[in-house]
């Protein structure tokens, strides 16, 4: 799989403050690429240096093949990006401000009006195209500046907490358009707090403050810190004999008990788990359903970046 943004060594500083330190990162074509950590960790600084908005204090960022420092303005031309405030001009009608950043792409007239149609539309606001931006919501005008930041079609999108203050419809709309971008092959680099969207859009996330601490795919984080667990649902709760006797089971890591319902850890659920059930049943238990449980990515979140993993 082809990178295309690279970095080595990437630091950032403002007088004393090291804002990102030594930062080594690569982003795979087409994924869509979380980073996650708390306030003040330096997420949006690291965005602005791959955009070439600002100069690194050393080390090297490339975004396809571009080197930032050298080849600057290609890449703030070939790149979208959506910062933390919309910047639109609330006077204009939401396609004047579309068709104004569309002449600033060098977009020609006919493929213009065709993109700030598309773009609209995908993002509910075609409805609205002749309304001042002024009179738009935050929500709307989030939309309207990813719009903005698509209208060229950017082979890498930088997204700043896309969906921070929008209300559930609008959240969704932004999700499904972001997941449009990926089935195109572009690739997005998100930066977000909301660790239930990152679980559901990222292809791979990085923990991040100030440097990377580890970069793997939700699952894999999941497995490798918890294991993988799956929940059954009992009519009448295990006996201490029948617990011990699941723990027994090659591939079981732990057996919980807790209101009714059983939680088993294991590596490969898909091979323990019917030794799991078939023990329960032939010792008289009866399951009235078996779901797998997934950690949420928070508790994960906490573990690397808060927790004992920093250690």
């Amino acid at each position: 799989m082809a990178t295309v943004i690279t970095a080595e060594g990437l630091t950032k500083r403002f007088g004393s403050l090291v804002a990102v330190d030594g930062l080594d990162l690569e982003v795979h074509e087409g994924e869509v690429f979380g980073f996650l950590g708390p306030n003040g960790a330096g997420k949006t600084t690291t965005l602005r240096l791959l955009c070439a908005l600002i100069a690194p204090t050393s080390g090297t960022a490339e975004i396809a093949g571009y080197r930032v420092g050298r080849d600057d303005e290609r890449i703030r031309a070939m790149v979208g990006i959506l910062t933390e405030q919309p910047g639109l001009y609330e006077r204009l009608t939401a396609t004047e401000n579309l068709r104004f950043y569309a002449a600033l792409y060098g977009l020609p007239g006919t493929l213009a009006n065709e993109q700030v149609e598309r773009f609209l539309r995908m993002l509910g606001l075609w409805d609205r195209r002749d309304a001042a931006v002024a009179t738009f919501s935050r929500g709307m005008k989030q939309k309207m500046a990813i719009a903005r930041a698509a209208l060229h079609e950017p082979p890498v999108m930088f997204l700043d907490e896309p969906t921070t203050g929008l209300d559930p419809d609008a959240a969704k709309t932004v999700r499904a358009f972001i997941t449009a971008l990926r089935a195109e092959g572009r690739t997005v680099f998100l930066c977000t707090h909301n660790l239930d969207e990152a679980d559901r859009l990222c292809d791979r996330i990085a923990f991040f403050r100030r440097s990377v601490i580890r970069i793997d795919t939700p699952d894999h984080l999941r497995q490798e810190l918890y294991g993988r667990t799956t929940e059954l649902r009992l009519l009448a709760p295990a006996s201490a004999a029948e617990l011990e006797r699941l723990r027994t089971i090659e591939g079981v890591r732990a057996v919980e008990q807790r209101n009714g319902s059983l939680s088993v850890t294991s590596d490969d659920p898909a091979r323990t788990n019917a030794r799991v059930v078939r023990a329960l049943v032939e010792g008289g238990a009866d399951i009235a359903f078996v779901t797998e449980r997934k950690v949420p990515l928070e508790e994960v979140y906490l573990r690397i970046v808060e927790g004992t993993e920093l250690e």
